[in-house]
């Protein structure tokens, strides 16, 4: 194979910011880049486009580089399809036609088709790798392997490429990976682990596109440019507002068998608009060029969101994509799918420098404008008695223009009266002629203009950046699992919500205009829309709660959301009875996902909720350091307290670290437990504790067949799991039936066949150990949801 020579960049200049940083040393010798899926069409829209580009840049130096397309299809089908897509690629308009012919040949004769799709494909791929080093005689740089394939590809090839094609020791090794990276937590938490078999973090670039346009990558420079002006007014005193838009106008055909598993929410906002609000709102940098810095600023964020529950976010559906979907995916007239293609969601931050300040976020398919754009609008102190076009009392607001729109291009734009933002020579540029039109309300006149000084595409960006070893603009697995662990509740909630259907384009009208109440966001107007009556036969509000027996003690159940919302108000009722009697109430919470929900309910809609005459006990705790995720009390934290005024003394986590150790029986952590409890509680008697039930009928984590019954009067103990962790600490029977009140919750379609055999056994708590939850004098309330219950 011909190779061509060329230069590896030393420094990386950040496009899109104008700070200029240092990337890693490059090693100088051979670098061979592979796109896995190079004939698809993300390939041929962007990636080779942005190869070429690379190439171009470094077209005059001293290191060599080839080109691998890589796919399933035989080579003898797929090459004469590859070669075109990349003989389609263009050079820039200040390169010559004569220049542009010679760099598009030698492109050409750098890059071969080979199918990949065993494990042999890839040894041999590496042999011819290790070939071409010995032919030129050079040392290797690195390899760059760039998965354009489908999420569920990523760990086999990722295995294939650890046990046949790593570089010798000293090059390096670079796998991008494209999203979805998941389909929700869990399913990210196994990809992660998956790929973290067989790929080290520094070799993962995960892509985000959104984070290689300019405008988006010039947020955190920006902010920091202008921290002068922007320090004084960048909090709940100054900002009404922030909107993170993206509106598009096209619909998803050809894309509806991907799209409708995953939806608006997962297609862009998990991604694209949380990591353009994180920008916006994270702490600034110390160090700009920090990775680690900037990653953890970025997890504070999300650890100071609220909770987005239903009641923070509106769907909706244009007309035609049911017909789409029956046709794309081959279903009945009858069939109806759910998957949203427009939401809005209303997000707030829990510190004190957003506090109460709305943050919106919406993209949606079929709007009237294809348009992106983050606005951060200003409170505007000052009224006009008589002027009104006077600028002062014109709306105060900065916007980060990402492109089209009226605008067509990419800016940052700042009303004049705030303030004339920093400008940097070189890489930015102020614009002040203009054409006649209106951004978000005002006149580009009334703004204070910058662009880049040249547009580049993100993927060109990006790639430019993965070559240089620069991290900063790429998804960290830390990252991806806490947007996940935002955005999942969310899109648990909203499964089985019918969203609204709207027209499409300008016939939307006023169809999806928006309400804030509160914390809450809904449609702003009542239209008729298709509800489940009409499309399935029934309706979920035709189920209103009901009350009964289930196991000879009391039962509400009811649709989940309902039944959250009847829970909730009951703990609310035990709490205030609980404090008017004795100036305290006790209350015992269980780990799991089930609770979740109802964490939710109380930190959005029970602001009178005596919290601070509250004390919160752990029902149960994993053996793992409280800042990890599998911790009871880390979900504990971050889905409810973080959230609630409650003092920090009346907070109670199990002692399972001690001595620098996990859950070791000598240093009594259990013990320790008991003797707070018998402290603090009241005849050891809690007023509420509220409890789950596992498929294999375990409660708290007291388990089948661990001789549950022989623990006595101890109120907590060390058990054992069946599944990892399998060491844990939990409240015993002798504790939790000698609480006032004790509530089971039991949700989802996959209890329904635990609640049968429930419903027909008899007490055994060494086998079903949730049947030996039988308080002595107080109430068992068994709250169980219409799935769990009917199926």
């Amino acid at each position: 194979m011909f190779v061509a020579v060329l230069l590896l960049l030393v420094t990386l200049s950040v496009q899109g910011g104008n700070c200029e940083k240092k990337a890693e040393a490059q090693r100088p010798g051979h670098v061979s880049v592979v796109i896995v899926g190079a004939t698809g069409d993300l390939a041929k829209r962007y990636l080779w486009q942005g190869f070429f580009e690379q190439y171009v840049n470094q077209v005059s130096g001293g290191n060599t580089f080839s080109f691998y397309g890589g796919g399933l299809s035989p080579a003898s089908t797929a090459t004469p399809i590859f070669f075109e897509i990349v003989k389609a690629v263009s050079c820039s308009k200040e390169t010559s036609p004569d220049r542009c012919a010679v760099l598009k040949e030698q492109f050409l004769r750098l890059a071969e088709y080979r199918q990949l799709k065993t494990l042999e494909d890839y040894q041999e791929l590496a042999k011819n790798i290790e070939k071409e080093l010995q032919q030129e005689g050079i040392p290797e740089a690195g390899r760059l392997f760039y998965l354009s394939v489908p999420a569920f590809a990523y760990a086999d090839i990722a295995d294939k490429i650890n046990n046949s094609c790593r570089p010798a020791s000293g090059a390096w090794l670079r796998v991008v990976l494209e999203k979805p990276f998941g389909h929700d937590f869990r399913s990210a938490q196994l990809l992660a682990s998956q790929l973290g078999s067989s790929l080290k973090d520094e070799e993962m670039f995960r892509i985000d596109h959104y984070l290689g346009k300019q405008v988006v990558a010039k947020i955190l420079p920006f902010r920091v440019e202008n921290k002068k002006y922007l320090d004084p007014i960048w909090n709940k005193h100054h900002i009404e507002r922030v909107e993170i838009v993206l509106k598009e106008t096209l619909d998803v055909k050809g894309r509806i068998p991907f799209y409708d598993q995953y939806g608006v929410i997962r297609d862009m906002m998990q991604n694209h608009l949380t990591e353009v609000m994180t920008l916006l709102t994270m702490r600034l940098p110390v160090n700009m060029s920090s990775t680690e810095e900037v990653l953890q600023n970025k997890l504070q964020i999300f650890s100071n969101l609220l909770p987005i529950g239903k009641n923070q976010a509106v769907t909706g559906q244009y007309q035609a994509y049911k017909t789409s979907v029956q046709q794309e995916m081959n279903k009945t007239k009858d069939h109806v799918s759910l998957t949203p293609t427009f939401a809005a969601v209303l997000a707030h931050i829990d510190e004190a420098q957003y506090e109460g300040v709305p943050i919106i976020l919406i993209s949606g398919k079929m709007l009237d404008e294809r348009v992106g754009y983050a606005r951060i609008l200003f409170k505007n102190n000052v009224f006009c008695l008589q002027n009104h076009n006077s600028v002062h009392c014109k709306p105060k607001q900065i916007v980060f223009h990402f492109g089209h729109g009226q605008l067509k291009y990419p800016a940052i734009l700042v009303s004049k009266n705030l303030f004339k933002p920093v400008l940097k020579e070189g890489q930015w540029k102020e614009v002040t002629e203009h054409t006649d039109v209106d951004v978000l309300g005002l006149p580009i006149s009334d703004y204070y203009v910058q662009t880049p000084s040249e547009n580049r595409e993100a993927y060109s960006e990006l790639i430019s950046q993965i070559f240089a070893g620069s991290k900063n603009s790429f998804i960290s697995a830390e990252n991806l699992l806490a947007s996940w662990g935002l955005w999942t509740p969310l899109l648990s909630s909203l499964a089985g919500s019918f969203p609204r259907i709207y027209p499409g384009g300008a016939d939307n009208g006023d169809m999806l205009d928006l309400r804030m109440k509160g914390k809450d966001i809904s449609y702003s107007s009542e239209v008729v829309i298709i509800g489940a009556d009409q499309m399935s036969g029934t309706s979920a509000k035709d189920f209103q709660v009901m009350q009964g027996k289930f196991r000879s003690a009391a039962m509400v159940s009811a649709w989940s959301e309902e039944l959250v919302e009847r829970l909730a108000a009951d703990i609310q009722a035990s709490a205030e009875a609980a404090v008017r009697e004795g100036g305290v109430f006790h209350l015992a919470l269980s780990g799991g996902s089930s609770p979740l929900a109802l964490f939710h309910r109380l930190v959005l809609h029970h602001f009178s909720f005596p919290w601070r005459d509250t004390h919160v006990w752990m029902v149960d705790e994993r053996c793992v350091p409280p800042t990890e995720l599998e911790s009871n009390f880390h979900s504990l934290h971050d889905h409810l307290l973080q959230h609630v005024r409650i003092p920090y003394f009346n907070i109670h986590p199990m002692p399972v670290q001690l001595n620098q150790r996990l859950c070791v029986e000598e240093d009594a952590g259990a013990l320790l437990y008991e003797k707070e409890v018998r402290k603090l509680v009241n005849g050891s008697s809690f007023h509420f504790v509220l409890l789950g039930v596992g498929y294999d009928g375990h409660t708290a984590s007291l388990f089948p067949n661990s001789k549950v019954s022989e623990l006595g009067d101890r109120l907590a103990a060390l058990t054992e799991s069946p599944v990892k962790p399998h060491q844990r600490m939990s409240l015993t029977f002798s504790a939790i039936n000698q609480a006032r009140t004790v509530a089971l919750l039991v949700m989802g379609k996959g209890k329904h066949e635990l609640i049968t055999q429930l419903s027909r056994m008899k007490d055994n708590p060494d086998k079903w150990p949730v049947t030996g939850v039988k308080p002595d004098d107080g109430k068992l309330v068994w709250y169980i949801d219409y799935d769990a219950l009917l199926g």
